[in-house]
Formats: structure tokens, sequence, C-alpha cells
């Protein structure tokens, strides 16, 4: 039978109450969207257009001047706070991303546990996301609340030198003497892990333990497969938070730029600051989705592998099938024709 006379499947309209579930819900993300495009897509557009241009802001109105890639070769060749600025920045979020990540598994871990008082000390964890941030987070670093003043940064830096070039040894220095102000950061991660461990069914734990499963055994077995999904969450929240924090250096050198009065700097010149910092920022985040992303375990590819197999022989056995029918058929075509007669086990051809 063709395609033309086979029967068309007739089409089923929706009806009042699934339009009127439909214009609800784009009437609810209706903010979200407007806010994407005013506040997201529009000033992105407008940067991109901006970063290949000389911005002046004069009386008459605002003057574009071309300049193509003139601001990035003037960044790289003139300015050279910014590359040394992107170095540093990368080092330092690598290095402080699993520190913060770590350090509000193990405070998640800890609430979750059997301890009096769980709500205040969630409380006390998650207050300094509350409380440091803005201005309280500028006067707290200048008063030298961010430090530990026991702790000595020269000595720490000397020890990391003789292993490490001497930038990556100020670099760890500078993470060890911030340390207060990172730890500070992990208030939202200690709520993401501790929701996530509250998810995880106790019955794994019970079964485990009756196996004669140890505490690390659990842990490296139940609990963190589970909440693997949570870790990739919290590397990508972190690397986001730090690179737009107000304590970023680039931040502020990128916001210096675009409030310059000189002719080489203003809008253009930052738009291209910023655009390079987000494709930085961008391949960190991608950097940690390919070492914590969600790979397929060795049960799933022996399955997998298991089906592919089953497959192909079911695709054999198939033509198998039609290839004896194909002989099949032309043998009895043969037998009518009388080129091939058939014995009937009596002497008889």
């Amino acid at each position: 039978m063709s395609k033309k006379n086979k029967e068309k499947k007739p089409k089923i309209k929706p009806g009042r109450l699934e339009k009127r579930e439909a214009r609800m819900g784009y009437l609810f993300i209706a903010p979200w969207l407007i806010g994407v495009i005013l506040f997201l897509l529009y000033p992105l557009g407008q940067s991109f257009r901006y970063m290949w241009y000389n911005i002046r802001i004069t009386p008459l109105g605002t003057n574009f001047i071309p300049v193509g890639t003139g601001n990035f070769t003037q960044i790289w060749l003139e300015n050279p706070e910014f590359p040394q600025g992107l170095v540093k920045y990368v080092w330092q979020t690598i290095v402080e991303v699993p520190i913060i990540v770590v350090f509000a598994l193990l405070i998640a871990m800890m609430l979750n546990g059997r301890i009096k008082c769980k709500g205040f000390f969630r409380l006390i964890f998650f207050l300094p996301v509350i409380i440091v941030s803005g201005p309280v987070m500028n006067m707290l670093v200048s008063e030298g609340a961010s430090t530990i003043p026991s702790m000595n940064i020269q000595a720490i830096i000397s020890a990391f030198s003789t292993f490490l070039p001497q930038k990556a040894a100020e670099g760890v220095g500078e993470i060890f003497s911030n340390m207060i102000m990172i730890l500070w950061y992990s208030g939202v991660q200690i709520l993401i892990f501790l929701s996530a461990l509250q998810k995880v069914d106790p019955a794994l734990y019970e079964a485990a333990k009756i196996d004669g499963g140890s505490g690390w055994e659990c842990f490296w077995k139940i609990t963190l497969p589970t909440i693997k999904p949570m870790i990739l969450l919290n590397a990508v929240y972190t690397v986001i938070f730090l690179s737009g924090n107000e304590q970023n250096e680039l931040i502020n050198m990128i916001e210096n730029a675009m409030f310059s009065g000189t002719k080489e700097k203003g809008y253009g010149y930052a738009s291209a600051m910023a655009w390079m910092y987000a494709v930085i920022v961008t391949v960190i985040v991608l950097i940690f989705f390919a070492l914590l992303g969600s790979k397929k375990d060795a049960y799933d590819r022996q399955v997998k592998k298991r089906m592919k197999s089953l497959k192909k022989e079911e695709r054999l056995h198939k033509k198998i099938q039609r290839r004896n029918a194909r002989n099949a058929r032309k043998f009895e075509k043969a037998t009518d024709s009388g080129k091939y007669k058939t014995y009937d086990g009596s002497g008889n051809y």
C-alpha cells in the first residue's frame, strides 16, 4: 500500500483546559523571559558591538569610531596588568573552587548527622552569605577580618617556592591569607549539599552496614556517587560567584576602564576586556564540567554493550531467514519448471 493510500491519523486539537494551562504557563515565565531579553541578551549584544569601536561620549551625542581589533591589541600590548590579572584569576579559581566545595561538603555531612541545634549551626554557616556582601565585605577586608593574624604568609610562600614557580607560590600564599574570606563563600554550597544528603535513601546505608561496609566505604560507594551532580552544580556556582565578586580585581579593572575619561579607554575598551574575561570563565566552567560531569558507570556500559550485541544477533538472524526464504522460492520455481526433479522415496522421480 502506497503512502498516499494510507489513512492519515486525525489531529487532536487541544481542548480549552490545555489551552488555558498553556496560557498560564507562558504568563508565569513571561517575567523571566522579559528579564533575560532586557537584562541579558540585549546587553550582551550591545557589548559585543561596542568592543569593535572606540566610543566617545560628547555633548552632541555618542561617537562610534571603528577600530576593529584595536581594543584587543591595546589591552595585550599596552596594559600588562590585565593579562597578569587573568593568569592570577585562573590560578586562584582552580585552587579556591575545590577548597570551597570540599569544605562545604564536610560541613554539610556534619550538619546532616545526629547533632543538637542543627538549625542554629545552619544559620551560623549561612549568615556570612547575607551579611558579608557589598560594602560590608569591603569594610571587613580593609580591617583585615578576612585573614588569620597568627599565620605567617611569607613562610608559606617561601616553603611553596622551593618546588613551585614564584608566581604560583605567591598565589598559594594569597589563598592562605584570604582563607577566612574563602570559607565565607561556602554558605549556599552547604545548603545545596545538605539538601542532597537528605535525599539519600537510608536503606542503602543500612544494607551496606549489614554487608560489613564501613563508613569510609559508604561515603565512596553511596554518598559520593549520589551527590555527584550537586558537586558539579556547586563547582559551577562557585566559579560564577568568584568571577563576579566585588573583591575580584578584574571586575574592578573593567569597571575603571569603562568609566575612564581617557581617549584610549571607555565602553569599547571595557567591553573587549569583559568578553575576554567571559571566554576565560567559560573555559574554566567547561574544565570543571569535563572533570565532574556525569559519566556512565561500568554496569551501564555493559548493559549498552549487551543490547548492541543482541540487536546484532537479531539482525543476523533475520538476514539468514530472508536468505533461506529466497533460496526456497528459487528452488520451488526451478522444481515447477522441471529443472530439478524430486525423489519420492519409492524409486520414482
